[in-house]
């Protein structure tokens, strides 16, 4: 089977994964009660919590640009928003695949140099997103620190039971992640080695040292300060959007939803910001499920740990889940649909 033919496949198997996620964690509800509890929730958090959402892309891309900038001085703000807006909508179909679309737009309006080459090369520009990216991990990481350091009492026995043991029991994964970090660093050496001894390994050695140029931007950049507190804002923003939709949630009238859901209703008006953090970060963990779009997986991880933390019904909690996933992929979509459109207004740099 060649390449092509198995990435159709891997495409197709999550595909199966996110529909059996979404089947099994919405085949006991009752849709009567959940029209009832959406046509209930205050609707103005969920619009809110969309344009925060859009909000956060273009910061991303004014935090993107400053990797940029060393490579190539002539790449603007709007290409950056216009790429992440993009990125996300591919994400959607075809996950990671928007990372390399992105990298891809940049280039395209990248300016040339003398020597009549992209300033911004597809290489370069890919070793910045996963400097991006990278610090996507830290922030997730310092977050999960702060969040265990001050309320380990509630949330403490929910890591250990969902995340700390499965890392335990998961030993031999550790062990051949650093057979594959010591096998990817003999495969640099051995590419610098025979750079000078054949087209090919001239031509593996170019990609390997663009990306390298590009991970060393963060180096480079003006104002370091500013890209922190870009990444700060960027955290607090999906902080609020999980916040707004909790607050939405909380609109609804007990009264009119049945007994078992009523009472869910009263547990879920005693969250407050804390709780918003702690949800924010059991979305953020749905992201290991490579499924197109977070469908499934993001419904299971939040509305699983409402139930886990809460005792709030996990029926109830997928209300949540729901609102804060459903409207983030059509902000997004806007966003891409938006961008698209501006795109083929736009010109590319060598047009």
């Amino acid at each position: 089977m060649d390449k092509k033919a198995k990435d159709i496949l891997k495409y197709f198997i999550w595909i199966a994964v996110a529909v059996l996620l979404l089947y099994f964690s919405f085949r006991g509800v009752d849709w009567k009660n959940f029209g009832a509890a959406l046509a209930q929730c205050n609707w103005g958090y969920v619009i809110l919590s969309m344009l925060i959402g859009i909000f956060v892309l273009f910061i991303r891309g004014l935090r993107w640009q400053m990797l940029l900038q060393p490579i190539d001085r002539s790449t603007q703000v709007a290409t950056c928003f216009n790429a992440m807006n993009i990125c996300m909508i591919v994400n959607m179909i075809l996950p990671r695949v928007g990372e390399v679309v992105r990298a891809g737009y940049v280039t395209r309006h990248s300016a040339k140099g003398p020597d009549g080459k992209k300033l911004a090369s597809i290489d370069k520009v890919l070793g910045t997103v996963v400097v991006d990216r990278l610090w996507d991990f830290v922030s997730v990481v310092v977050v999960l620190v702060l969040l265990l350091s001050f309320m380990w009492g509630k949330f403490g026995e929910f890591f250990t039971d969902n995340i700390f043991s499965g890392l335990t029991s998961k030993v031999s994964l550790v062990w051949v992640v650093i057979a594959a970090a010591i096998l990817l660093c003999l495969f640099i050496y051995l590419c610098w080695r025979l750079r000078d001894r054949g087209r090919v390994w001239g031509k593996v050695w170019g990609v390997i040292s663009g990306v390298g140029e590009g991970l060393k931007s963060c180096l480079h950049m003006r104002h370091g300060w500013l890209f922190i507190l870009y990444t700060v804002l960027i955290w607090i923003c999906y902080w609020l959007m999980s916040a707004t939709i909790m607050w939405a949630v909380q609109g609804i009238e007990p009264s009119a939803m049945a007994p078992e859901m009523a009472a869910a209703c009263e547990k879920t008006r005693a969250l407050g910001m804390i709780d918003a953090l702690f949800l924010m970060f059991a979305g953020a963990l749905s992201s290991l499920v490579p499924v197109p779009g977070g469908f499934g997986a993001f419904h299971v991880a939040v509305a699983g740990a409402l139930s886990s933390v809460y005792g709030i019904p996990f029926e109830f909690g997928l209300i949540f889940a729901t609102l804060s996933h459903e409207s983030q992929v059509i902000a997004d979509a806007v966003a891409g649909l938006g961008s698209y459109i501006w795109e083929s207004f736009r010109k590319p740099a060598d047009a």
